[in-house]
């Protein structure tokens, strides 16, 4: 059963229904469900179905597509040895087929390019010759390497620019949808359980499916991401082996930004990792944001090119702040890490960044969706002791929201010292800032806020079931 989704499956049925042949490109990381989409939405049948192998060569890679058309009903007895030829066999089983509308699913196709493939000629004599002249063609190419798919598919330069008709990248789930599937699954999850999974996963589904009915959280993340034979327990390395050909670089740059909360600069990234400042370095950081890893920023005042970069992937803020620490191979890490000081301060500091990935949900339950507005972070610059802001929303009808993030067990209780913490940020944040606009204080808490004297300061607040809100 599909969870979500609803948007990515309508642009895939589009395309089905157009009077037209019509390309598309579904993209997005690892593990997020790109296949199970096109699967469920096309009930399996598909004129032909094929899918590239990991770390093979150009030889193996015909060999299988051989396989994959024999499998189809094509009766051929060479295999071929090059991609136009590959491409020519198509042509032939598509011409074979009966189906009112082709459908051709090619999965994992950065896969396919190996070096000196000659792959993406072919695609492009494959639709630009043959496929696009046609009216019953819809031909849908997939992969996790999303970087490979945008800048050699969608930005395509050569024979393929602008030849792409539906372009459906796919995101983690939200709050919400982690909800539901949990429930589809008849597995029983409060709604603090849910949020603090996501603060380990993120939105992956197949995270996500790796929970077991019957233990708890704590033990689902032990057994799945501690135990050495585990589900989960070499994810990382997996996860980005499989979207970029070259992980390092990516590798370098996230361990960085997974040490400072609030983001770096390209300067401070340049210095720290002792990286070439060139295009190949700018083209790195693209890809990173892309896949959803990093979210590049800009706050007031300063020029596009002095953008944050900051690490929002919950799964590898997990990985280096817990999996990376368990220096003594623990397979019950996690439920002897709970409760532990450096546990609440992850827990705070991860609920930030579960907030910046539902920044849809709080402009919604404050009213503000309609309005065109920025997300960021903020830090100070030049005051002593340190200033930071969690979430600024900086909106075009002249009014600031200031977000503070709080991630308490119980409601929390604001005090006297809180008041005077949050009006020293806001002062340095107008003074460094220079804004005119007015200032509306929001806290976003988990449990919403004791009402005292105290909590009048803050204008609105946002709770736990507004994160986990339908739009």
């Amino acid at each position: 059963m599909l969870i979500g989704r609803k948007h990515e499956q309508r642009r895939l049925l589009d395309a089905y229904n157009s009077d037209y042949s019509e390309f598309v490109a579904v993209y997005g990381r690892r593990r997020v469900g790109k296949t199970f989409l096109i699967r469920e939405t096309f009930s399996y049948n598909f004129t032909f179905q094929h899918s590239g192998i990991a770390n093979s060569s150009r030889s193996k890679q015909l060999k299988a597509w051989y396989n994959s058309l024999i499998e189809y009903g094509l009766d051929i007895k060479t295999v071929p040895t090059n991609w136009l030829d590959a491409f020519n066999l198509l042509k032939e089983l598509v011409n074979r087929s009966s189906d009112k509308k082709k459908v051709i699913f090619i999965d994992e196709m950065p896969w396919m390019d190996t070096h000196a493939s000659g792959l993406i000629p072919a695609l492009e004599h494959f639709w630009n010759s043959w496929a696009s002249a046609r009216k019953d063609i819809c031909l849908i190419i997939c992969g996790s390497a999303t970087s490979w798919i945008i800048n050699k598919i969608v930005k395509n330069k050569g024979g393929l620019h602008n030849r792409v008709d539906y372009k459906v990248p796919l995101r983690p789930f939200n709050l919400l949808e982690c909800e539901q599937y949990m429930k589809s699954r008849n597995i029983t999850m409060s709604r603090k359980q849910i949020i603090e999974g996501y603060m380990v996963m993120g939105g992956v589904p197949f995270y996500w499916k790796a929970m077991q009915k019957g233990l708890s959280l704590a033990q689902n993340i032990d057994q799945n991401f501690f135990n050495p034979e585990g589900e989960l327990c070499n994810e990382f390395e997996a996860l980005y082996a499989s979207l970029f050909k070259r992980p390092e670089g990516y590798i370098k740059v996230v361990k960085l930004l997974s040490g400072r909360r609030s983001g770096m600069n390209r300067n401070e990234l340049l210095k720290s990792g002792k990286f070439v400042d060139n295009g190949s370095f700018s083209q790195l950081l693209k890809d990173l944001e892309n896949c959803g890893f990093i979210r590049s920023y800009n706050i007031i005042g300063n020029r596009k090119k002095d953008c944050i970069y900051q690490l929002i992937d919950p799964f590898t803020i997990f990985y280096y702040d817990f999996m990376c620490n368990n220096a003594h191979k623990d397979p019950n890490f996690w439920t002897h890490s709970i409760n532990k000081p450096f546990y609440h301060t992850w827990c705070g500091l991860s609920f930030e960044r579960v907030c910046m990935l539902h920044t849809q949900q709080i402009k919604f339950a404050l009213g503000i969706s309609g309005i065109i507005s920025g997300v960021y972070s903020w830090r100070s610059t030049s005051c002593k002791p340190g200033a930071q802001i969690d979430m600024v929303i900086d909106r075009d009808d002249d009014v600031i929201n200031l977000c503070e993030m709080k991630y308490t067990s119980a409601p929390w209780d604001m005090q006297a010292s809180d008041v005077t913490d949050i009006l020293r940020k806001e002062d340095v944040f107008l003074r460094e800032t220079e804004t005119t606009k007015a200032i509306h204080k929001v806290l976003v808490s988990a449990n919403g806020v004791t009402q005292n004297e105290y909590s009048q300061e803050i204008q609105r607040i946002v709770t736990l079931d507004d994160l986990f809100r339908e739009f």
